[in-house]
C-alpha cells in the first residue's frame, strides 16, 4: 500500500523566533520512503535537524517577523496490515526490563500516574497477565472519554482526563499511558498520521494523531485507546514520555497560529 501524507502549517510570528519542529516521519519509517520527506518553507529559510534523545527528528530555524508556512508531501510504503495484537503475554518482572525502558515507567508532565496508582489497582489489580490489563485499560479509557475537538486543552494531564472525561487523542493516549506505567508495565506515548483507511471517513478536519506503545515480551507493541482497535497506515513520526517530547512545534517567542492543514490517504496506484 502507498500513503500520501505531509501538512501545511503557517506560523504568524510578531518578531523573530527560534522554533523547533518535529514534522518529519520517524527515522525507522526512513526507509519505507519513496519520496523525500523535506520540510519546505515560505520564505525560503535555513533549517538544520538533529537527533533528540527519544531518536526523534527535530529541525532548528528561525522563524522571521511576519506570516511563515512549512509545508511537506511524501508518499510511503506501508504494509496495509493492521496493528499487531499482542498475545496473551504476562507483565515483565521490573528487574528483567532493559535500562533504556525503565524511563517509561515512571510519571511525567501529562501522564501523572502517581496521581492514579491507588485507582489503577483497585480497578485492574486482580486481572491476569500484562496484555489483558493493557486491554482492559484500553476499554476502560476509551469509554471513560468524550472525543471532542472544541474541548481540547493544552495542559491536560492524564489526572485531569479521568476528571474531566473530555478531550482529544492524546488525551486518551496519556490517560492509557498513566495507567499502564501504574501497573508496572512500560508505556510511552505516539504522534503520527492516521488517515481513514480500511473504517468509514471522519468528519472532523484531517489532524496528526496520538497513540500509545506497550511494553511485553520483550518488545514494543501499538495500541489506541481512542479507537480501541487495531488501524491500517499508521505513520509515526516521534515517541517520547508524553506529548510534550514531540511537540510538532515549540516557538522560543510567540508564534501564532494561522493555518493547519493534515493530508494522509492511501494513494491509488494505476496500472
Amino acid at each position: 500500500m502507498l500513503i500520501e501524507a505531509g501538512y501545511n502549517i503557517g506560523f504568524e510570528c510578531p518578531a523573530q523566533t527560534p522554533m523547533l519542529l518535529q514534522l518529519n516521519v520517524h527515522p525507522s519509517r526512513d526507509a519505507d520512503l519513496l519520496t523525500a520527506d523535506r520540510i519546505a518553507s515560505d520564505p525560503a529559510l535555513p533549517m538544520r535537524s538533529y537527533l533528540d534523545l527519544f531518536g526523534n527528528r527535530v529541525t532548528r530555524v528561525e522563524a522571521p517577523g511576519g506570516l511563515v508556512t512549512f509545508s511537506n508531501r511524501f508518499v510511503i510504503q506501508d504494509s496495509g496490515e493492521p496493528d499487531e495484537t499482542p498475545a496473551d503475554f504476562g507483565t515483565t518482572p521490573i528487574a528483567d526490563l532493559p535500562d533504556d525502558v525503565l524511563l517509561f515507567l515512571v510519571s511525567s508532565r501529562y501522564c501523572d500516574s502517581d496521581k492514579l496508582a491507588d485507582f489503577a489497582w483497585s480497578e485492574f489489580g486482580k486481572l491476569p497477565g500484562g496484555t489483558r490489563v493493557v486491554q482492559a485499560i484500553c476499554d476502560f479509557v476509551h469509554a471513560k472519554i468524550r472525543f471532542s475537538y472544541p474541548d481540547a486543552s493544552p495542559t491536560r494531564c492524564a489526572s485531569d482526563s479521568m476528571r474531566e472525561g473530555v478531550g482529544v487523542c492524546r488525551d486518551f493516549a496519556h490517560l492509557a499511558v498513566a495507567l499502564c506505567r501504574c501497573m508496572n508495565i512500560p508505556a510511552r506515548y505516539c504522534t503520527g498520521y492516521l488517515g481513514d483507511i480500511g473504517v468509514p471517513v471522519d468528519i472532523n478536519p484531517m489532524d496528526f494523531s496520538a497513540w500509545f506503545e506497550v511494553f511485553l515480551a520483550g518488545r514494543w507493541y501499538t495500541m489506541d485507546a481512542r479507537h480501541n482497535h487495531p488501524r491500517i497506515g499508521r505513520i509515526v513520526m516521534g515517541r517520547g514520555r508524553d506529548a510534550a517530547d514531540v511537540a510538532i512545534s515549540t516557538a522560543f517567542g510567540v508564534a501564532n497560529l494561522a493555518r493547519f492543514e493534515v493530508v494522509t490517504k492511501e494513494q491509488v496506484q494505476h496500472g
